[in-house]
């Protein structure tokens, strides 16, 4: 019997593309845990969000399982790793627009997040890392 492969990595590298070739910035909200390798002086609420524009990052790389890259962070550059599962979203910083992701229950064994594709998602998502921009579905 085939695997089925998780949506998630597919957007998020759709919405990636999407905000680069619209001259916008794209932005990963990411749950930092023990599985993620991130600047730990830079998560709030268990929280990071991170600037992953060409001009921000090098060497990215969105696998189906891990999202890789080299960012500099005051000053320092540091490797970064995500697992796709650790993503809650993906929007453009100028306009919020993106797509944000559900969290699934821990017994899961397929992924921990999900997108989030009911009607009534279909209106602005806020950023739960503040009162900067906020996500929502692109349709």
């Amino acid at each position: 019997m085939k695997k089925t492969l998780s949506t998630t990595p597919y957007l998020i590298r759709a919405i990636y593309e999407w905000c680069c070739d619209g001259g916008q910035t794209p932005y990963l909200a990411v749950i930092a845990d023990d599985r993620t390798r991130v600047p730990t002086e830079h998560v709030k609420d268990g929280e990071i969000v991170l600037n992953i524009s060409p001009d921000a990052t090098r060497n990215l790389k969105i696998d189906n399982d891990l999202i890789r890259f080299s960012a500099r962070f005051d000053g320092l550059s540091r490797e970064i790793s995500v697992p796709v599962g650790a993503v809650k979203g993906i929007f453009a910083r100028e306009s919020g627009q993106g797509l944000a992701f559900q969290l699934k229950s821990q017994s899961d064994s397929e992924n921990d997040l999900q997108p989030s594709n009911s009607e009534s998602d279909a209106g602005p998502k806020p950023e739960t890392t503040g009162g900067r921009a906020k996500l929502q579905i692109v349709k």
